[in-house]
């Protein structure tokens, strides 16, 4: 499936599943599914799961451990940068890594990924349509769906006085900001604000927003890795370029309506993150089986209802298994109008070193 059609269904899925959860009341019951069952054979073994930070439900991971009788090392990043960097050195025992899209390109590309074995993953026929063969890994030969959302601002509206709905207003704002440690994120907005393509190979387009970048960070007091929602929770910042659920957890921890996520204009960026293994994983039958595990409905629905990110998951929204305040919720399900112009991030091989210098020189510029 290509980029513009892979679009449109997500956007038709979108504009669908909102729809019927409107239709849904608070009586409507969850269709009961029976549990995940563990294949045999794994007691006593171990798992090491290298994923974000806050990106499981609190049961997820000692529900498995309980089902296959095992044991789960479970490390975090921040960055898919800074994972590339970790596993190109060398991997320490990671058996599942969840990259983002374009970085799951990356690593096909360098032969760091193994494929999966699907006669060991019966749940990969719970994706939904909008979200398999997609251009990034066609076939999903080596990767398979866990979440999908969007990054864009989360602000304390006490603090800014007004919302914000555009990247100018982030850009030129008098007060402080957190920028991400994602490189090709930040590029990819900086490029959108100057009317260029968010993916641009041209190295005259990255200088610019290089540039751009250097000029509008007076108002960046941090470059966070995947923690700018601490930050703005803190009173640190006033606006934090962050993903969506992360701010969504601040929000329903303080039980408070200060912060509120954005999807700036004039785009923003989608992403999905893949469950993958690298190419040498201790253990990949035990790998396969947490996959298919994180494909369950329930599991997959669970876990959106914990990190109120979107579910790739079709049974689970057909069941009833997420939470309507997320379905209706245009920053967690965007609306269409966003999708048509939002972008992915690409991988680039040719100039991914163009970007990470580029990157560099704005954070030493900035003393970040």
């Amino acid at each position: 499936m290509n980029k513009r059609a892979f679009l449109i269904v997500l956007a038709l899925l979108v504009f669908v599943v909102p729809a019927l959860a409107q239709e849904a009341t608070p009586e409507t019951t969850p269709t009961e599914i029976a549990p995940w069952v563990c294949p045999e054979g794994f007691e006593g073994q171990t798992l090491s799961v290298y994923n974000w930070s806050t990106y499981v439900a609190e049961d997820t991971i000692p529900n498995f451990e309980e089902a296959c009788g095992v044991t789960v090392e479970y490390s975090v990043y921040g960055s898919n940068e800074e994972m590339l960097a970790r596993l190109s050195q060398g991997n320490p025992g990671y058996d599942i890594i969840v990259p983002a899209d374009y970085m799951i390109a990356t690593m096909i590309g360098r032969d760091m990924l193994q494929p999966l074995d699907k006669a060991n993953i019966p749940n990969a026929a719970n994706l939904s349509e909008a979200l398999a063969d997609p251009d990034y890994d066609p076939g999903n030969v080596y990767s398979l769906p866990y979440q999908w959302g969007t990054m864009g601002i989360g602000y304390n509206i006490t603090e800014t006085g007004e919302e914000i709905t555009s990247w100018d207003q982030v850009f030129n704002y008098d007060g402080p900001v957190a920028w991400v440690d994602e490189p090709r994120a930040m590029f990819g907005f900086a490029l959108g604000v100057l009317g260029l393509d968010p993916n641009s190979s041209n190295p005259d387009d990255i200088a610019a927003a290089r540039d751009f970048l250097i000029e509008h960070g007076g108002n960046v007091v941090a470059i966070a890795a995947d923690d700018g929602q601490a930050l703005l929770a803190r009173g640190d910042v006033d606006i934090a370029i962050e993903y969506s659920g992360d701010i969504f957890q601040i929000g329903v921890d303080c039980e408070c309506e200060d912060y509120q996520y954005a999807l700036p204009e004039p785009r923003a960026r989608l992403w999905v993150d893949n469950m993958a293994i690298p190419y040498d994983a201790p253990n990949k039958p035990l790998a396969e089986a947490f996959i298919d595990y994180i494909l369950h409905p329930q599991v997959n629905a669970d876990i959106s209802n914990f990190t109120a990110y979107a579910s790739p998951v079709q049974p689970a929204i057909d069941a009833n298994l997420i939470l309507p305040e997320y379905l209706t919720n245009p920053a967690v399900y965007p609306d269409p109008d966003v999708l048509a112009t939002a972008f992915f991030t690409l991988a680039l091989p040719e100039v991914e070193q163009v970007y990470g210098d580029a990157w560099d020189e704005v954070k030493i510029l900035l003393g970040r």
